[in-house]
């Protein structure tokens, strides 16, 4: 039986924009929160996604008082279960090469995806389904033995993301400036929020050495406009709410959920619009009928910490 004055554990949820770190006791309670940047190796190497990681970490540990260790650490990072699944020695060994963290070491760490820790926040069943629609989307499930993932391929795919919908709005945007698409509110909405008056403008701010820092946060300004009922913005909206609720099904139909009652954790800024959220959950209702929607009250990082106290009580919990 574990004390709650044995120890801690960390949580980590990684990310693409932020990192989220968290120390917390036995019972779950949050004692420090610390954020820092991207840890994801795809976009910015394993080296620059571990340094901010582990500097996150060291902060932390700076927190504990007395002789109490982390008995648990679950580091639920970017891409796990794409190209760098088979990179976690070396993930560990960039970890290591910082002195201040290595205590960790000496008790349990999981490297594991941050979709699980996702999917934990809203639902403490095993088997489900988390449907993530943010910078980002994928669909990812469970059961039994068996796990599926679906895109999370990056800006190429992942689409019903928000940088996909930031893309869908430029097109529209272009399109009326050439003639070549109706008007759209999405235009003086877009030209307003990067603070442009004209197209020359527009092309510096989207081809620079950061489009994904000028694109991401078009997908708000296409809800606003869809909310005012415009037309393309409108369409838009739906379109990724019908592209998310696809690779929840897909998910769904590989699991063989469709006839079953099963969690689906809805995670991400995709899911505040009203038009997504309404259309992504239509679509899905529509293979599976006892589907229970969940949008977590707490944070993905929350996930990472039941995952890590997991780990203690369960000797026989798989190490990712």
């Amino acid at each position: 039986m574990l004390r709650d004055n044995q120890g801690y554990v960390i949580g980590v949820d990684g990310g693409g924009s932020k990192t989220t770190v968290v120390l917390a006791n036995l019972k779950g309670w949050i004692l420090a929160v610390y954020q820092t940047g991207s840890s994801h190796p795809r976009n910015i190497g394993i080296k620059n996604a571990i340094k901010n990681l582990a500097q996150a970490i060291e902060k932390l540990l700076g927190k504990i008082r007395g002789d109490k260790k982390i008995l648990s650490t679950f580091l639920g990072l970017p891409a796990m279960e794409e190209e760098f699944k088979f990179k976690k020695n070396l993930i560990k060994k960039e970890l290591l090469k910082y002195r201040e963290i290595r205590p960790i070491f000496k008790e349990k760490v999981i490297i594991g995806s941050d979709q699980l820790a996702g999917f934990r926040s809203g639902a403490d069943e095993k088997d489900g389904v988390v449907l993530i629609g943010g910078s980002g989307c994928a669909a990812h499930g469970w059961r039994g033995n068996r796990e599926v993932k679906i895109d999370a391929w990056g800006y190429l795919s992942e689409m019903g993301s928000a940088f996909w919908v930031g893309q869908k709005a430029l097109q529209a945007v272009w399109k009326e400036l050439d003639g070549r698409g109706p008007k759209t509110l999405i235009t003086r909405l877009v030209f307003q929020g990067l603070k442009i008056k004209n197209k020359e403008k527009l092309i510096e701010k989207i081809y620079s050495k950061n489009p994904l820092k000028a694109i991401l946060p078009l997908s708000v300004l296409v809800d606003k406009a869809g909310k005012k009922r415009d037309k393309v913005a409108k369409d838009i909206m739906r379109e990724a709410g019908r592209e998310l609720a696809l690779s929840a099904n897909t998910a769904i139909r590989r699991l063989s959920f469709q006839k079953y009652k099963f969690p689906l954790v809805l995670i991400g800024s995709m899911f505040k619009s009203k038009i997504v959220l309404d259309t992504a959950k239509k679509e899905i209702k529509k293979i599976a009928p006892k589907v229970k929607f969940i949008r977590p009250k707490v944070e993905p990082v929350i996930g990472a910490v039941k995952l890590a106290i997991e780990v203690l009580r369960d000797e026989n919990f798989k190490k990712f």
